[in-house]
């Protein structure tokens, strides 16, 4: 898939831990789901297919190495801030963007 959404076929899918309180976050203006503890790349790959477009080929990412080693899971609030999404928490009403 080339294009960021916003359904429940994400790219990653919760096997375990759902029983933690869900929380409400906004991607792309959408309301999504979350749960209490989940990074932002948790959150976002079990509704997207993508995090981000790479800089230079424009391809679709989804992060590397979900450690904070490659830099790779860059995102963006609304607001233009950059986050490392596999190390940062997702917050209540934390509003993303992933440009298509």
């Amino acid at each position: 898939m080339t294009q960021a959404h916003t359904s429940p076929a994400g790219l990653w899918v919760r096997l375990s831990e759902k029983q933690r309180e869900p929380l409400t976050f906004f991607l792309n203006g959408a309301p999504c789901q979350a749960l209490v503890g989940d990074t932002i790349m948790t959150a976002l790959l079990t509704q997207s297919q993508s995090l981000r477009r790479a800089d230079q080929s424009g391809a679709m990412r989804a992060g590397f190495c979900a450690m904070g080693a490659c830099q790779d899971c860059w995102v963006a609030t609304e607001d233009g801030a950059r986050l490392r999404s596999c190390l940062t928490l997702i917050d209540p009403g934390m509003r993303l963007v992933v440009k298509p």
